[in-house]
């Protein structure tokens, strides 16, 4: 076995990403499936245009938040297979060398659609559980008929079965692509990735240029912390608005999604900066670096990706509410306009300081606790 359960485990923020995504998938489809039904028992012209807007939102929020996540969670799964491989060169070529085909390999890579399962699974559960609230607030007004929760298979079948398969086998391919060295490297435990080289003709100080290095060497990573930013910009900035141009529970949701993804995603790749440069922190811890001299080193070259991250959801939230407001709900009665709010936007910004520079202070802390023996005997 070449992927065991402790492997998986590991992999919290797929299933994080995974459960998230079929919760909102699963409450607005399944919901829009059982709107349709009722649009005989319609009479009105305001229950119709309500009815319009109520089925828009199902999929414009459907089609927005789990499309996004299902993005995430592919790049998720991608770094983990890449991470994973490069952590068990030498294993792996000892495996090639013994005869083992890629494909062979390859296959066990199956077991990373687990947690994919797991998360889907549970959040298709879960989303049964807070199904007669959502209805119930989707129609506080009473506009429309009642609407009845029905269980649709072929939904179930969609947002969980299907997942699973397709990140089973996305897992397969990309690992028998990553697998693609020779064994003789592998077991060498040599990069298969080129390293890029520093520019010429630059006079950097040393930790600088080191930050400037890191950023080049994981770009895989800044992926990771601009999404992790832009989820929260994104997500606490839209939460606050959701009072007037939804519910209270879709403001609760967006805020908790937001969040979690924030906090997995940026938990990973400060995590991986971190373990993949161990051997250079202790070496300058060896050479009178200080902790916050390393950390700075190693994790401040992220920071501007950070705040671009910030920028970028800023103006998705403020573009998707306005097209929400302006599109959407044009005919509906009693929406207010939507305005961009600077002070929710300038509180989302102090909080995102705040928690940032805390999560550099206790990876400060972290970097302060490596030791030297461990590292050299690793």
């Amino acid at each position: 076995m070449i992927v065991n359960f402790k492997d998986i485990y590991k992999m919290i923020g797929m299933f994080i990403v995974s459960f998230c995504a079929v919760l909102v998938s699963t409450m607005f489809l399944n919901y829009y499936l059982d709107l349709i039904t009722v649009e005989n028992l319609i009479t009105t012209e305001v229950s119709q245009i309500f009815y319009e807007a109520q089925c828009s939102t199902s999929k414009v929020v459907s089609t927005v938040s789990g499309g996004c996540l299902l993005l995430t969670t592919v790049v998720l799964l991608c770094f983990d297979i890449r991470h994973y491989v490069d952590t068990r060169q030498k294993q792996l070529g000892v495996l090639k060398a013994l005869g083992y085909t890629r494909l062979t390999i390859a296959g066990n890579f199956r077991m990373f659609g687990l947690p994919v399962f797991a998360g889907t699974a549970l959040g298709y559960a879960f989303a049964h559980l807070l199904m007669p609230k959502l209805y119930e607030l989707q129609n506080k007004d009473g506009y429309l008929p009642e609407v009845p929760i029905t269980f649709h298979p072929k939904l179930c079948m969609a947002l969980v079965l299907l997942p699973t398969i397709f990140f089973s086998i996305l897992a397969i391919l990309y690992s028998y692509i990553k697998l693609k060295v020779p064994a003789l490297q592998l077991m060498r435990e040599q990069s298969a990735y080129k390293i890029v080289p520093a520019k010429k003709d630059t006079d950097l100080p040393f930790l600088q240029e080191l930050q400037r290095s890191n950023v080049r060497q994981k770009k895989s990573l800044i992926f990771f912390i601009t999404f992790a930013v832009f989820c929260f910009s994104a997500m606490t900035q839209m939460s606050f608005s959701m009072d007037e141009l939804a519910s209270r529970m879709m403001s609760i949701m967006v805020m908790a999604i937001g969040l979690v993804l924030a906090v997995v995603t940026l938990f990973i790749a400060t995590t991986s900066v971190i373990k993949a440069n161990r051997k250079t922190i202790t070496m300058m811890k060896v050479f009178g670096y200080s902790a916050k001299e390393c950390q700075k080193a190693v994790l401040s070259g992220y920071r501007p990706w950070a705040y671009l991250g910030f920028a970028l959801g800023t103006v998705y939230q403020y573009t998707l509410l306005k097209i929400a407001v302006t599109i959407i709900f044009k005919d509906m009665e009693g929406v207010p306009d939507y305005q961009f709010d600077l002070p929710v936007m300038l509180i989302a910004l102090a909080v995102f300081l705040i928690l940032y520079e805390m999560l550099m202070f206790s990876y400060t802390k972290k970097i302060e606790q490596l030791s030297v023996k461990e590292i050299m005997l690793d």
